[in-house]
């Protein structure tokens, strides 16, 4: 429809017509008349494209994989995904990015992707903490919290989580440590958990007092943090070394603990991974690269779980056949289960067809980083001028 018939209609039609479009087109409407440009860019308009119905055909990929540049030097490129109608393979979507400030090799062993929520993601490598927008390509990078760490102790990063508060309505951070006596004390009554969470409406990080003086142990397993409901969950083990997922609602602003289905236990071999599929919170159950297996532990299950906060219990959907995992990633378009090999490489398994296929991109075990999002136009939030800029890839 060209721009001289969408003049003469009601600015209601208008606005119906402009929801039905991919925001790519948005985009490029913006740039016609400054009438449009404040109409996509309202945040009315924002919301309701955002919040419009949508399928699985619609889910995006970003995919970050490390370079090696020179001795403990890396640049880290993002890709971002779709796949191709005629075949398995992967196309782009728009052009990679070279992505700033996360470069040395330690980085590259414990950066995390986070997300998405409303079409943001996170970068973070427990230090700093990139926000983008991979439709707008849009970032910002958070301020430092101002917490700094005792004379004579050690903080070591247990766990980090982003997501959407609907109540309220502020993108919110939550990260949390154990602190120690310098050298690292292994004895559980000389350290305790700290909890800071950074609001967008207010650009302020703070602290949290936790109900317990020592959190659960998060696990680093690549793909163990989901965003789902309103709160934050990460795989962990409790005080009896027992796994559970540990979860954080960005409303209440508390922890509390899920227990895994009953054939998970310590030292079971399997690590785990937990994505959002068909729209319940999923955990994925992988043999552990690096176990050894007993007869039958070969085998990946993947579990949903039932009545989320009230008698919560795991139904166990789909049993899967051996694969070669490394990590897990994400069941993306509720069928296929992404994951890096032990050869690094980007795969995937249909659950539909029981294919497995391999892409074209690869990397050092463990250090490729994947996540599913729908493109929106949210704009990262910036509510004061003294706030970290908002600036373009």
């Amino acid at each position: 429809m060209s721009y001289g018939i969408m003049k003469k209609l009601h600015e209601d039609v208008v606005m119906q017509i402009l929801l039905e479009l991919p925001v790519k087109s948005l985009i490029r409407f913006k740039s016609i008349s400054k009438i449009l440009y404040t109409l996509i860019h309202s945040s009315i308009f924002i919301n309701l494209h955002r919040n419009r119905r949508r399928n699985t055909k619609d889910e995006l990929l970003i995919l970050k994989r490390p370079i090696f540049l020179d001795e403990n030097l890396y640049k880290n490129i993002m890709y971002f995904l779709s796949s191709n109608d005629n075949d398995d393979t992967l196309k782009h979507v728009s052009p990679e990015i070279d992505v700033p400030y996360f470069e040395n090799d330690f980085c590259v062993q414990f950066q995390q992707l986070i997300g998405s929520s409303h079409g943001l993601i996170a970068l973070t490598d427990y230090e700093e903490i990139i926000f983008l927008n991979p439709t707008t390509r849009k970032y910002r990078l958070l301020p430092h919290s101002p917490f700094r760490c005792p004379k004579d102790f050690v903080f070591v990063p247990r766990g980090v989580g982003f997501g959407y508060d609907s109540i309220e309505k502020d993108y919110k951070v939550v990260r949390f440590y154990e602190l120690s006596s310098e050298p690292y004390d292994r004895d559980l009554e000389a350290r305790h958990s700290r909890v800071e969470v950074y609001d967008f409406c207010t650009d302020t990080w703070r602290w949290i007092i936790p109900t317990v003086k020592l959190l659960p142990r998060v696990h680093h397993y690549v793909g163990s943090e989901a965003f789902f409901s309103g709160a934050c969950h990460w795989t962990a083990q409790d005080d009896d070394a027992e796994p559970i997922v540990l979860c954080f609602h960005l409303t209440c602003e508390s922890f509390r603990n899920i227990k895994l289905p009953d054939i998970c236990y310590f030292c079971d071999n399997k690590g785990y991974g937990l994505t959002v599929c068909q729209n319940s919170l999923t955990l994925i159950c992988y043999p552990h690269p690096k176990c050894h297996l007993e007869p039958g532990q070969e085998f990946t299950d993947i579990w949903f779980i039932k009545e989320y906060g009230e008698d919560e219990s795991w139904i166990k959907k789909y049993t899967i056949r051996p694969l070669p995992i490394e990590s897990s990633f994400a069941i993306w378009k509720d069928h296929i289960l992404l994951f890096q090999t032990g050869t690094g490489t980007l795969s995937s398994y249909d659950i539909h067809s029981d294919q497995i296929n391999e892409f074209g991109y690869q990397a050092n075990n463990g250090t490729l980083r994947l996540v599913v999002y729908n493109e929106a136009l949210t704009i990262i939030p910036r509510e004061s001028n003294e706030a970290t800029q908002v600036l373009n890839f």
